[in-house]
């Protein structure tokens, strides 16, 4: 996997809670902010699924048959 750096800013309060818990957990603060990522995506994820899945029970969105989309492009 690549790194990609990032130069973020964080409130002081935040800052010095995230110096903290990682001397706590025994861990640096890239890995803490990137595990906090992770959950926070994995939940976001759910969020996103479930605001799709009201979407098309609303009518909001159309579900199309996959064979008909297949045959539409040509992929049959």
């Amino acid at each position: 996997m690549s790194v990609v750096k990032k130069l973020i800013s964080f409130d002081s309060v935040v800052a010095e809670e995230l110096e903290n818990l990682s001397k706590t957990l025994d861990i640096t603060q890239k890995e803490l902010i990137e595990r906090a990522l992770d959950f926070y995506f994995d939940h976001t994820d759910s969020m996103t699924a479930q605001k799709i899945s009201d979407d098309v029970a609303s009518g909001k969105e159309k579900v199309h048959d996959a064979d008909e989309v297949f045959a539409k492009l040509g992929l049959e």
